[in-house]
C-alpha cells in the first residue's frame, strides 16, 4: 500500500509542475492528502512491525 501512495505523490509532484494556478490548489490538496494516507500507513506498519515478534 504504501507503494502505492509513494507512486500517486510522485506523479502529484509531476503533476504540479505543470499545472496552472486552478488546478494547482485542487493538486495541492491532494498531494496532502496523500502524504497524509502515506504517514498513517507507515504509522500502522510501524505499530504492527514492533509487536512481539513470532516464535
Amino acid at each position: 500500500m504504501t507503494n502505492a501512495l509513494e507512486i500517486q505523490i510522485e506523479l502529484l509532484r509531476a503533476e504540479l509542475n505543470n499545472a496552472d494556478p486552478a488546478e494547482r490548489r485542487q493538486i495541492e490538496a491532494e498531494l496532502e492528502q496523500a502524504r497524509a494516507e502515506l504517514a498513517a500507513a507507515i504509522a500502522e506498519q510501524d505499530r504492527t512491525s514492533g509487536a512481539e515478534p513470532p516464535q
